[in-house]
């Protein structure tokens, strides 16, 4: 919209809303009173597309009227565009008509505001600029859309506005914005279609593929024409004989033809490769009866006096279509041999077909403050039905399962008007994290619709966020604090554990490349190389000899004995270098026993973690003592294939006599996303006295993956606690690693 910011808040004098009322006779009080008040910013201001904003609204209100919208609706089109051309739009509004209008007005005007920016933003991104696709672009227009309507009054008014859009570029034959027909006919026709309103769907979609495609479009045309008299003579024809018969029969029915519609006969022949000629419901009627039994009974008629069609029978009545649609369909072939299209419904079934839900949305137009407040407060069955139908108009869009409430999403948008999907309550370091990882490490702070705000205030649908990054560092550790509000995302948490669970492994890397270093030093083996060292001592790279040194589960005298073969006792030169464990690390203790062998260092295996009474298998390492395996473990299997001769028997000690002893274990999660979940995971795992010491969380279209590992006492509890976990809502599967 091109604003004109002039600020008023004078109420309407009586003159001008007498002759605004002569003006508009048959036009409720709402939009006669909401007119006055908005003609004289709007008469002169024009939108985008270079049409005059008074003229675009009267349109809007015009074609909610056509579709039974309530007279809130309709007044709400002029009070929308009147917003950018006030100061404090919320207050002036809010004064004049009451809270539930400005609330409207000013969430239709951020939603236009937001679209229009994301494709500006497209279409001026300069060459080699990272954007987002059309599909994508697309798919983002739909998510704010589904944002934006949990008040069903802004998707009406964004309908009617869009389809007033496309009938002016059609009058005034101005070239049109691609985007915008894309738009309609990949978007808002979809979402008419969805909730049944039929008017707005054929109109816009013929329109929009018009502008599209305009040689097919045209060529169709073309050919409608050249039958058009024959087969309008035709279908007056087959109407008067079934107005004739249904009347004689003694029903009161109501026989019309129907037209079809450009976008919806070429749709047809595409989607089951027909020829023109082979469209049956070129010729169409529609028949409307007083009840569902005399449907039928016109139907039986209808194919008594016709030759029915094999295959071309729907009963909508029996299985209504997903948005509500009811109606017999049949095609029958007629005297002159050519097929014709007929629909049989009862007057409700027409209303809704026509206007959808637009027809059954009532709000109360009534309030004690400002004139006509709107509350929401309309029948809930019928907003029940709406939410029902958009959630499952974004299944169709999106090919998913939608398995959260509209609430558990908001949309904001970049500096480049990029659409974002956070999580509820999601702040600006959820969004950089969401961008790029890195981003989200260095976020120091963010500007919320130009002004600065601390990191972790929640954002909002539709507002635009600038993030501030440092040029090097990391995140935060407060961050991770659930009590201080910084991430709402699960994704996000897990690349914040991930930057700290590096940067641990870092440290312990550089502090074992230390003192290994100072060993050979002190040797003087400095010409050794580090990873040659490694190799011999059974490792796969030096980095992972310096892990093992810098957590200190790998004793530097074995290095020295390998260093000074003279003082080290004989052994044979594939025999392992193990080193005798303290009191503290005695395997019996432990609750382990390497059968036939005494006081051998061992390790429990990190690929398998195996816990009583799981079977078990030792591998003797170089250098490492005896690995400890599940008998059943892969890896295990894959050594033994390469070293048989490394592998012994072991058994579980005194383990069951022990008190206190616990194992690490790993447990892998699938399930839907959702807000929440890691919370209810947490709180089971709490409930059984089962220790979480580490989560590893990541999300690819709406399924959460986690490993979980656990502190347990032994593998039978842990199979019991899985089992209740399988049973919560959402899983999909919880088992052991």
């Amino acid at each position: 919209m091109k604003s004109h910011s002039t600020e008023t808040d004078l109420p309407i004098a009586p003159p001008v809303l007498a002759a605004t009322a002569q003006g508009l006779p048959d036009q409720p009080l709402a939009q006669i009173r909401a007119r006055a008040f908005a003609a004289p910013l709007l008469a002169t201001g024009h939108l985008d597309t270079g049409e005059n904003m008074l003229r675009h609204a009267d349109a809007m209100a015009d074609i909610l009227r056509g579709i039974g919208g309530s007279d809130a609706m309709q007044a709400a089109c002029y009070l929308v565009y009147a917003c950018d051309h006030l100061n404090k739009p919320a207050e002036v509004i809010s004064k004049a008509f009451g809270d539930s209008f400005a609330t409207l007005a000013l969430e239709t005007t951020q939603l236009v505001r937001v679209l229009r920016q994301a494709r500006m933003a497209m279409n001026s991104a300069p060459h080699g600029a990272v954007v987002p696709t059309p599909a994508v672009q697309t798919e983002n227009v739909r998510k704010m859309l589904l944002a934006f309507s949990r008040d069903l009054r802004v998707v009406m008014l964004r309908l009617a506005s869009r389809l007033q859009t496309l009938r002016y570029f059609a009058a005034t034959k101005a070239p049109i914005d691609q985007d915008l027909a894309a738009e309609a006919l990949q978007v808002f026709a979809p979402l008419a279609n969805r909730l049944g309103i039929w008017q707005i769907k054929w109109e816009m979609e013929d329109l929009a593929f018009r502008f599209l495609e305009p040689e097919t479009y045209f060529a169709v045309a073309r050919q409608l024409d050249q039958t058009r008299t024959e087969r309008e003579a035709s279908t007056e024809r087959i109407r008067q004989q079934l107005q004739t018969d249904l009347n004689a029969s003694g029903m009161s029915a109501r026989v019309s033809g129907r037209p079809k519609h450009i976008y919806s006969i070429v749709k047809k022949m595409r989607g089951k490769s027909l020829r023109f000629d082979q469209v049956y419901d070129l010729r169409a009627m529609r028949v409307v009866v007083a009840g569902v039994p005399d449907c039928y009974a016109a139907l039986g008629l209808i194919h008594s006096q016709f030759s029915q069609i094999q295959g071309e029978f729907d009963d909508y009545i029996a299985r209504p279509k997903v948005n509500g649609y009811q109606s017999l369909h049949t095609v029958v072939r007629c005297a002159d041999g050519l097929p014709a299209e007929i629909q049989i419904r009862t007057q409700a079934m027409h209303d809704h077909a026509e206007n959808g839900v637009a027809a059954h949305w009532a709000y109360k137009e009534a309030g004690t403050k400002g004139y006509v407040g709107v509350s929401a407060t309309g029948d809930y069955d019928a907003k029940i039905a709406v939410l029902r139908q958009l959630l499952a108009w974004e299944r169709d869009l999106s090919g998913t399962q939608a398995h959260t409430l509209l609430d558990d999403r908001i949309y904001v948008l970049t500096p480049g008007a990029a659409i974002v999907e956070l999580p509820q309550g999601a702040t600006a370091v959820d969004l950089a994290y969401s961008l790029h990882t890195q981003l989200g490490h260095r976020c120091r702070g963010a500007r919320v619709d130009g002004v600065m705000v601390p990191l972790n205030t929640p954002l909002k649908n539709g507002q635009t966020v600038e993030v501030t990054a440092a040029k090097e560092g990391g995140p935060s550790r407060d961050w991770l604090n659930p009590d201080l509000g910084y991430l709402a995302s699960h994704r996000a948490r897990a690349k914040v554990r991930a930057w700290f669970n590096t940067l641990a492994m870092s440290q312990t890397v550089a502090r074992g490349r230390e003192a290994v270093t100072r060993l050979l030093q002190r040797e003087g083996k400095t010409a050794i190389k580090q990873g040659d060292l490694a190799e011999q001592l059974g490792f796969d790279s030096a980095e992972a000899l310096f892990e093992d040194v810098g957590k200190d589960t790998f004793s530097l005298h074995q290095i020295v004995q390998l260093l000074r073969p003279s003082d080290a006792a004989p052994t044979t030169a594939d025999a392992p270098l193990i080193r005798r464990p303290s009191a503290d690390h005695d395997p019996t203790q432990g609750g382990l026993l390497v059968v036939g062998v005494d006081s051998l260092l061992t390790q429990m295996a990190k690929c398998c973690k195996p816990a009583p009474p799981d079977a078990l298998r030792g591998f003797v390492t170089r250098g490492r003592g005896v690995s400890v395996h599940r008998a059943d473990c892969s890896n295990l299997q894959e050594l033994a294939a390469r070293s048989a001769e490394r592998l012994i028997d072991v058994e579980w000690g005194n383990a069951g006599h022990l008190t206190g002893a616990v194992y690490p274990v790993d447990v892998v999660i699938q399930a839907n996303d959702r807000q929440g979940l890691l919370r209810d995971i947490s709180e089971l795992f709490t409930k059984e006295k089962m220790n979480v010491t580490a989560v590893q969380s990541k999300t690819h279209q709406d399924i959460a993956q986690m490993t979980v590992t656990l502190e347990v006492t032994d593998a039978v509890r842990l199979r019991q606690v899985l089992s209740r976990l399988a049973e919560m809502e959402g899983i999909h599967f919880a088992k052991r690693k």
